[in-house]
């Protein structure tokens, strides 16, 4: 076994244990907000343990290019897609999180 195929399997494995931890912080925890952060900073990182893994098998630099790509959108879409989530559960009253406190106006 080469030094490539240790090194795919290792960030491959690790990739996959930050997938797990991501779901796991998901089901786990108790409000949307740490959700979101459990999700998205596990999965980014998971995925991008996995595009380097793959990276390292292929040959061919322009694939390794579209991959690198894919993983750039996918963090600038979960990355939105949290904000969006987290902006939508704070005037429901998500459970878990104190209420604001009102301002007082400034003078």
């Amino acid at each position: 076994m080469s030094g490539v195929d240790l090194f795919s399997i290792a960030t491959g494995t690790a990739g996959a244990v930050f997938f797990l931890a991501g779901t796991l912080g998901l089901l786990r925890f108790p409000d949307v907000h740490s959700r979101l952060h459990a999700l998205t900073k596990a999965d980014n990182l998971g995925l991008g343990l996995v595009a380097l893994a793959v990276i390292a098998r292929m040959g061919d630099v322009f694939l390794a290019v579209k991959i690198l790509a894919v993983w750039a959108l996918a963090i600038l879409a979960a990355a939105t897609a949290a904000q969006l989530v987290a902006r939508a559960a704070l005037p429901r009253g998500a459970p878990g999180r104190a209420p604001a406190p009102e301002r007082e106006e400034a003078r």
